[in-house]
């Protein structure tokens, strides 16, 4: 017994010493929690956010009937980001975890990969990337959801945008003179994210953005409203061009799968102004395909949502952090596919409360829609809809 302990004293020094200059993980709290190993080559930053939802929509709008009720969970992500070895080497991991964000009713699997990207940073103008992440489309599309001024993106979003993909990024930006821009392409391969079967088309898409009156206060063009009440007038104006070969799907990288192969070509155009609270922005989409049509042996369609969309969304962001915003949207199929759906236009107001800027916030929205058939091959009609969200996280 006495030997036993003489040798627990023995190494209990030892043992107490080597706790004493183990180091320890150093942790931050801003945008998320950050933790830093010990001799600063990791960097891992945690975020979560979640989006409750309920909302309403009419039988008409005349009749105030409840056609349809939605309480749910509308997004529930964790994010994950930081670097390796090297500042340069920077990772980005997005998953989520609610049916809707997870694409299931179009694939019909859990889709819980949203982001998986690689990104080194050449210098401080210039990066390059490989992995799965949102492509450079339309400006609507590349601000997070958890950025907007209304419970969700607008109805051109969704019916034009080209969402993810998998496949090689590249970003530029610089001035001349103060006249600042920025630059971004990618190369990917058209089918969405998480699809592992693939075709020798692949999907290009290249984005300028001119911003004459120099950056953003704190990136303040990739988050809708003027939340920072920009001291001098801001300006960005955006283009993208995306051709899609040989697409499986309706939307490109999202949608139901078609009956057979179609190419897609997707011209977006997107103004944004913000200046003392106050906040425009404008977006302009085409969608061509040669043949939009696809039709299988039973005589089930499915189609390409070829057309024109407009959204314009203006808002005013008060000193107590309330914002009202109004927006207004429409889409026209072209004449190909007029007998199959219709034209829709969307009127909306809405109110926000910020608690933590767009992290906390409660949001509200009421819409009048119209649905209109150009070829009179159905009956129009009209709607309204409520909505209201909280939103949390870090």
């Amino acid at each position: 017994m006495k030997k036993q302990l003489l040798a627990l004293l023995f190494f209990v020094p030892f043992f107490v010493q080597a706790q004493t200059i183990s180091p320890s993980p150093y942790f931050t709290f801003g945008k998320g929690i950050g933790i830093i190993s010990p001799d600063s080559l990791y960097l891992l930053n945690i975020r979560f956010r979640v989006q409750n939802r309920a909302a309403f929509r009419t039988e008409s709008a005349s009749d105030f009937s409840i056609d349809q009720v939605e309480a749910r969970v509308r997004r529930l992500r964790l994010r994950f980001d930081g670097y390796i070895y090297n500042p340069k080497l920077y990772y980005l991991i997005q998953l989520s975890f609610s049916r809707s964000d997870m694409d299931y009713d179009d694939t019909g699997f859990p889709n819980v990969i949203r982001d998986a990207m690689i990104i080194y940073s050449v210098n401080k103008h210039f990066s390059i990337g490989l992995g799965q992440t949102k492509l450079p489309g339309n400006r609507q599309r590349v601000n997070s959801s958890g950025d907007l001024q209304f419970a969700d993106r607008s109805l051109v979003n969704s019916t034009f945008n080209i969402d993810r993909d998998f496949g090689a990024q590249v970003y530029y930006n610089n001035y001349i003179h103060k006249f600042y821009y920025v630059l971004r392409g990618a190369i990917s391969s058209g089918e969405g994210r998480n699809i592992t079967a693939s075709d020798n088309g692949l999907g290009y898409t290249g984005r300028i953005e001119l911003l004459p009156l120099g950056p953003f206060t704190n990136g303040g063009d990739y988050f809708e409203g003027d939340l920072v009440r920009e001291p001098k007038p801001k300006i960005s104006l955006g283009i993208t061009l995306s051709h899609n070969e040989n697409t499986a799907r309706t939307g490109g990288q999202l949608g139901k799968f078609l009956y057979d192969k179609r190419d897609m070509t997707t011209f977006m155009t997107d103004f944004l102004f913000k200046h003392k609270g106050w906040a425009v922005a404008c977006e302009w989409i085409r969608r061509d395909s040669p043949n939009p049509v696809t039709v299988n042996q039973d005589g089930d369609v499915r189609f390409i949502y070829a057309g024109l969309g407009q959204n314009y969304q203006g808002s005013y962001y008060f000193k107590n952090h309330y914002e009202i915003v109004g927006r207004y949207s429409r889409v026209n199929p072209f004449e190909s596919i007029q007998t199959l759906d219709d034209q829709t236009e969307h009127f909306t107001v809405g109110l926000n409360k910020y608690i933590r800027g767009h992290r906390v916030k409660l949001q509200g929205d009421i819409t009048f829609e119209q649905n209109k058939w150009l070829q009179q091959t159905n009956p129009n009609t009209n709607n309204w809809q409520v909505r209201f969200q909280v939103e949390a996280g870090i």
